[in-house]
């Protein structure tokens, strides 16, 4: 049986980010009308922000160059894509050229303390006084 090449996968991760880049580039998703229904099914069905919501606009604000509009829609996103892009350049590199870079020390404790953020995050933006009204999306 014979092996893929070391270099198709990383570039097939690439190719899919690409893709949806251009699907939210070509989309939109902040331009709809008021009277457009959610396309979260949480959202739709109960009123409430779910915790990925606002994460395509904040990425489409994102490749625009506008952060504070971006971090406005989905701050824990905007926090997070510096560390995934790092970890994908580390990996692809490795893959592909078999350079290492130094290995970001993600322990589960991290992971429990970012996943928990994001759960007070997701409760915050639902209660309806300010400020947390400001993340309401």
């Amino acid at each position: 049986m014979a092996r893929s090449p070391r270099w198709l996968a990383p570039v097939a991760v690439l190719g899919c980010l690409a893709a949806a880049t251009g699907y939210v580039t070509i989309a939109n998703p902040t331009e709809s009308t008021a009277d457009a229904p959610p396309t979260c099914l949480l959202k739709l069905t109960t009123g409430l922000d779910c915790p990925g919501c606002g994460g395509t606009r904040a990425f489409w604000y994102m490749i625009h160059g506008d952060l504070p509009a971006a971090a406005r829609h989905h701050a824990l996103f905007i926090f997070a894509v510096p560390f995934l892009v790092y970890v994908y350049v580390a990996w692809a590199g490795k893959r592909v050229f078999g350079k290492t870079l130094p290995s970001l020390r993600v322990t589960p404790t991290m992971i429990g303390v970012f996943l928990a953020a994001w759960l007070g995050f997701s409760i915050l933006r639902n209660l309806p006084w300010a400020p947390f009204t400001w993340f309401y999306v």
